[in-house]
């Protein structure tokens, strides 16, 4: 029989079913049926002839970095299948951060995963190693790799060399390598380049620089909020609005003085906060990064109001007002309360401004100002907000993702009393969620302490995820 004649045979039995048409000359089996058609395919793939006239692609460059060790790859690939808990994050952070690369066997799955998600190619970018790249110049859907960091970075190759004939991704951790020996050689290095850089990579640069800022950053961001693409003018806006002293700094301490002001109260902290809102929005306001068109439902004084707050250096405010930053968010905002305190919050956690961030944190506990915090305060917050605030409609999750990973042994504790009591009472339903978020931030060295606190269900689920997180970390090493 020939080859047509075989597939169209195998395709009949197929449509009909194999008890009703056998497979000649064996029995009538679907897993046969469809080991036969995977026979058939790969003979009819191996059996034709190469194109004419087309130039096969060059080989990969040979491997520099190691290969993950084989219990890793296994554990990767039921990771990346969905099977098992949801660390695949983790487990790639974990990999590239020690220079891994990955088998070639398993490089299409992990490009198809990272094609979709973005947050991920970074890692992926070090452990496609030069296999992956060259996957990379043949699939159009994996192109993306090509501008993500190699082992050249991770390695600490050339630095001239790499911020010449690098990737994006490699240019840019060189640069952060050179901004935190060398902050105005970073600059200066940066500003050479500047009109040669693509949008996207100017944008990504200006982030480097938030590291290290001073005043003598000033005039280069302030020439920045001309660009071209409105995300650069954005982040140069963000990064001088940490800087009181810059133009820009000014600039909105004048329309702070204009569209706030305070009347002083008979007791410290008792003033009340006098609003009025912009009324327009023009070019000169635009160019310090207020946006003019709110977004669907907001209003547009209440939009430039929440901008104007956020893009002001929080030092105008204490001088402004004549208060510290604790009694300012005490006070009484007469009208437009929401939009003024969203934009502090805002400008805290821009500007990264740990005391506005404590005091707006007692406010309103938001994770992203918990994320302000220094590590130590950080938890101990956290740590006392377990404790002592009731977990009203299920916050407690969006307050503990402020607090990344690892948590201490004090949090974690507040945590599994926490996940005890919720799975006593009639919020049994949150439980899984609080498990969950435990099992991903908690320390896995903890495991045995979770295991040994408590028999309970939950808890033991938390203990089990950490300990295979532990497991999973040290095949790595």
């Amino acid at each position: 029989m020939n080859a047509s004649a075989e597939w169209e045979d195998l395709v009949s039995t197929a449509l009909v079913g194999t008890d009703r048409r056998p497979i000649p000359g064996q029995a009538a089996s679907e897993v046969e049926l469809l080991e036969r058609a995977a026979v058939h395919t790969l003979r009819t793939r191996a059996g034709r002839r190469p194109v004419t006239g087309v130039e096969p692609p060059a080989t990969a460059a040979p491997e520099e970095q190691p290969v993950i060790p084989p219990a890793a790859a296994d554990r990767f690939a039921g990771l990346v299948e969905g099977k098992g808990p949801k660390l695949l994050d983790e487990w790639l952070e974990a990999a590239a951060g020690r220079g891994y690369r990955l088998s070639p066997h398993l490089l299409p799955r992990l490009l198809d995963h990272a094609a979709k998600d973005r947050s991920i190619r970074p890692h992926v970018g070090v452990l496609a190693g030069n296999r992956g790249r060259w996957l990379a110049g043949l699939n159009p859907s994996w192109k993306f790799l090509l501008e993500e960091v190699t082992s050249a970075a991770v390695t600490g190759f050339d630095g001239d060399e790499v911020w010449e004939l690098g990737t994006s991704g490699d240019r840019r951790v060189y640069l952060s390598a050179r901004r935190a020996a060398d902050p105005a050689g970073a600059r200066e290095l940066l500003a050479a380049t500047w009109e040669k850089e693509t949008p996207a990579d100017r944008e990504a640069f200006l982030k480097v620089l938030a590291d290290g800022l001073s005043d003598d950053d000033e005039p280069f961001l302030e020439a920045a909020l001309d660009d071209r693409r409105r995300e650069v003018r954005n982040e140069a806006a963000y990064l001088l609005s940490r800087l009181p002293g810059s133009r820009l700094g000014q600039r909105m301490a004048e329309r702070a003085a204009r569209h706030l002001s305070v009347k002083p109260g008979r007791i410290l902290g008792g003033g009340k906060i006098l609003v009025t809102p912009p009324e327009t929005c023009d070019a000169a306001m635009e160019r310090d990064g207020i946006r003019a068109k709110p977004p669907h439902g907001t209003g547009e004084k209440s939009w430039w109001l929440q901008q104007l707050v956020a893009r002001t250096p929080l030092a105008v405010w204490t001088r402004l007002f004549g208060a510290s930053p604790r009694d300012i968010v005490r006070m009484k905002v007469v009208d437009w309360r929401r939009e003024v305190v969203a934009g502090w919050v805002r400008a805290a956690v821009v500007q990264g401004d740990p005391a506005w961030a404590r005091e707006l944190f007692l406010d309103d506990p938001l994770a992203d100002l918990l994320a302000v915090l220094p590590p130590v305060e950080r938890e101990a917050v956290a740590v006392d907000f377990v404790r002592h605030h009731a977990d009203r409609h299920g916050r407690l999750v969006d307050r503990l993702v402020g607090v990344p990973a690892p948590w201490g042994p004090d949090l974690t504790l507040a945590v599994l009393e926490k996940i005890l009591k919720l799975s006593s009472g009639n919020q049994s339903w949150y439980v899984g969620e609080v498990t969950r978020l435990a099992g991903e931030r908690v320390d896995p060295a903890l495991h045995d302490m979770a295991a040994r606190f408590s028999p309970e269900p939950p808890i033991q689920e938390v203990a089990a995820l950490l300990r295979f997180r532990d497991d999973m970390l040290k095949e790595l090493q």
